[in-house]
């Protein structure tokens, strides 16, 4: 996400003509590749993005567990 930031404070810079970045053709635009390159290729290669996607769902079903652990026993009928 920070590579796209980047990218977009380099356009800002390029298409306002500030600073050393006016006179340049597209080295604003570098950010933006490796961005590309880092989502479409480098997470689904090792799976970072199905990684983020269960951690999400164990964290969602601990949740869960807890609730039901927390609740466990303290319904009607106790001491029968």
């Amino acid at each position: 996400m920070w590579l796209i930031w980047i990218g977009v404070v380099l356009a800002v810079l390029h298409f306002a003509k500030i600073g050393p970045l006016a006179d340049l053709d597209y080295w604003w635009a570098l950010p933006f590749g490796l961005a590309l390159i880092w989502f479409e290729v480098i997470e689904r290669t090792f799976g970072l993005d199905r990684k983020k996607g269960h951690d999400e769902m164990d964290k969602v079903k601990r949740k869960r567990i807890q609730q039901a652990l927390g609740t466990f026993g303290k319904g009607k009928g106790k001491g029968r």
